[in-house]
């Protein structure tokens, strides 16, 4: 079995553009929810309540509305610019994150299944994630938000590619 080699590159192609419209989705909902949540606390608490309740009043809409602009405007676009995957002949490579990094590799031989799941807002958004399951303990590595049937293309793919070289190996 030859030796994987690590590429000194970052993966080839990027999730789906769907994503960055399921992610200002997500966005705005969070910012909903956390909306809701000050104006309850804003409601409730009497600003005449000693404390740190004052300046609290203040402060909690306002890095709410800063949240809500990183959530929704800025976030989903740095998302999209950093999260990449790539299918080579010998592994699967996937790149996230984009205030942590992580980059991960898995050689084809180490492949047990190869799962495709739909969330219901991917499902809004036509898209699906590819989840590579191996016997390491680090477990599953996703390639998220891909187009679906990109994703079935990929999976059913790297299903056929890990069973040759396992009918190869016996």
């Amino acid at each position: 079995m030859p030796a994987v080699a690590s590429p000194v590159r970052d993966p080839a192609w990027q999730v789906s553009r769907g994503a960055i419209g399921l992610w200002v989705t997500e966005g705005i909902i969070g910012a909903i929810v956390l909306a809701l949540g000050t104006a309850a606390f804003l409601w409730f608490v009497p600003a005449s309540v000693g404390g740190p309740v004052p300046f609290l009043r203040w402060a909690v809409p306002i890095l709410v509305v800063v949240d809500a602009v990183v959530s929704i405007g800025l976030r989903p676009r740095l998302r999209y610019r950093v999260h990449r995957w790539e299918v080579t002949d010998e592994a699967v490579y996937t790149l996230t994150g984009w205030l942590s990094r992580t980059w991960t590799l898995v050689p084809i031989s180490r492949i047990q299944t190869v799962d495709v799941t739909r969330g219901v807002m991917q499902q809004v958004f036509g898209l699906a994630s590819v989840a590579v399951l191996t016997a390491s303990s680090e477990g599953t590595v996703r390639v998220p938000h891909l187009e679906a049937g990109v994703a079935q293309r990929v999976a059913d793919d790297l299903a056929r590619r890990a069973a040759q070289v396992r009918d190869q190996a016996t």
